[in-house]
């Protein structure tokens, strides 16, 4: 994790306290505030242990290089008779 990422995630968290803070100010000593607010505290909690003892970054996954698909226009009559699912009307003939 790179400073500017623990940066980040630091900001976000400052932001996320704020709006607490607000629903605080709205809501009072509801539950769910103060769940949120536990939940902040944890986050709090791990953030800190994140960026003094980092764990091992995860290597990029290997083998699985780009598929190529050519710009070139494919053969219309693949597809002839398939249905355009999720478009609302089903088992129409194509046309070309």
């Amino acid at each position: 994790m790179t400073r500017s990422d623990i940066a980040e995630l630091r900001y976000a968290v400052n932001q996320l306290r704020r709006s607490i803070g607000v629903l605080r100010t709205h809501y009072g000593d509801a539950g769910t505030v103060r769940r949120l607010e536990n939940d902040l505290e944890r986050l709090c909690i791990d953030a800190d242990e994140l960026e003094q003892s980092p764990p091992p970054q995860v290597a990029a996954p290997r083998g699985q290089e780009p598929i190529y698909v050519p710009d070139s226009k494919s053969d219309e009559s693949a597809w002839m008779g398939a249905q355009d699912e999720g478009l609302g009307f089903h088992s129409r003939p194509r046309t070309q």
